[in-house]
C-alpha cells in the first residue's frame, strides 16, 4: 500500500486513489475528486465563534472589529469516521466551498514507483 501525506490531516492511497484520514486512516472519498465530498460538513455564523460585534465609538462613529455574521460564515470539515477536523474555510455569505487541493495522480504513482 502506498500511501503519501498531503496535508496535516489529509493523506492519499495512491493505490485505491483514495482521500484518507491521516489520524484513523479512514477512506474518505476518491482522490480524484474534492476530499471535502466525503467530509462531514459543520457550516456555523462567525458570532458563534467570536461572539457578538462589539461597538467601538471612534470619532463619534461606531465601528465592530468582530466580524458580521450575514458577511462571513465558517464552513468545517471533519473525518466522517474519527471526527478529526480536516479543515476550515472562512466564506464570505453564499459563497461556494473553495477546491484546497487538486492532485496529479498518475505522475504521483510514478514518483511512488521510482
Amino acid at each position: 500500500m502506498t500511501r503519501m501525506r498531503i496535508t496535516e490531516t489529509v493523506e492519499i492511497d495512491l493505490d485505491k486513489e483514495m482521500w484518507c484520514c491521516s489520524r484513523c486512516h479512514a477512506e474518505i472519498h476518491p482522490a480524484r475528486e474534492s476530499y471535502l465530498k466525503g467530509c462531514l460538513v459543520y457550516e456555523r455564523p462567525a458570532d458563534e465563534i467570536y461572539g457578538p460585534p462589539i461597538p467601538i465609538k471612534q470619532d463619534s462613529a461606531a465601528i465592530s472589529y468582530a466580524p458580521e455574521p450575514d458577511f462571513m460564515r465558517i464552513v468545517e470539515f471533519y473525518c466522517p469516521e474519527c471526527g478529526a477536523i480536516m479543515s476550515v474555510q472562512y466564506l464570505p455569505s453564499g459563497h461556494p466551498v473553495v477546491t484546497e487541493i487538486e492532485l496529479d495522480i498518475d505522475k504521483l504513482k510514478e514518483r511512488a514507483a521510482e
